[in-house]
């Protein structure tokens, strides 16, 4: 038996006949057309430019706490005597042990000589001998009739009363206010030769640290990139 004949179409006309539906591919499968290259990945960070980077986070600290410590130095010891009105002086001996011990700063501040009292710690000048300044606690006040106030001190870790008695000159004595730990010792190490070379050197290293951490960072940033 023959089959039915398939009538053909002469011209623009396609051949009638059953529609064929190609199955659209999966989606986990991989198409034959190359989408486009992978983008590459970046180029790990140079060892240089890691040494720049810290060099000059170490740099800007070192110089930071410096200057820190700088400004706050210099306004508490130039400035604040000046517009406070207090006075600072450093404890040398260990005769105020251990309520002040050798290296700490005593603040001062001024009050009437009048009001003085038992018990107060005073910075006066000793009447005998070099006429050092002497920070002690008053053991003894004795008033005279034409307004004087002479006083006998002691220093705290000392046997025996001073053996002097000082009369207190003008109308005002200074007080101590307040102690600061070991500042004096700080000051008084900043000033051997030894600190103050390790400062110079370290303040030029310092900058040599934040300069060369610039000049690293310039020439990373003026390298021309690689052809992709």
């Amino acid at each position: 038996m023959s089959s039915p004949a398939v009538p053909l179409v002469v011209g623009r006309h396609r051949a009638t006949g059953p529609t064929v539906r190609v199955p659209a591919p999966h989606r986990g499968a991989t198409s034959g057309v190359t989408r486009g290259a992978p983008a590459p990945a970046p180029a790990p960070q140079r060892p240089v430019r890691r040494t720049a980077r810290v060099l000059r986070g170490l740099g800007r600290v070192v110089t930071s706490l410096l200057v820190v410590v700088a400004l706050a130095f210099f306004l508490f010891f130039a400035v604040g005597p000046h517009v406070l009105g207090y006075r600072t002086a450093t404890m040398l001996t260990g005769s105020m042990e251990p309520g002040i011990m050798v290296g700490d700063v005593v603040v001062t501040a001024e009050r009437p000589a009048a009001d003085v009292e038992v018990g107060d710690v005073i910075t006066y000048h000793i009447p005998v001998e070099d006429h050092r300044v002497e920070t002690h606690r008053v053991t003894e006040v004795i008033r005279g009739d034409d307004g004087s106030v002479a006083v006998r001190t002691k220093g705290d870790n000392n046997p025996n009363v001073d053996p002097w008695l000082a009369t207190l000159e003008g109308d005002s004595v200074w007080e101590v206010q307040a102690v600061i730990p070991q500042v004096g010792s700080v000051i008084r190490a900043l000033r051997t030769p030894v600190v103050n070379d390790v400062i110079l050197y370290g303040a030029l290293g310092a900058v040599l640290l934040l300069g060369l951490g610039r000049i690293w960072s310039s020439d990373d940033e003026d390298e021309p990139a690689g052809e992709a």
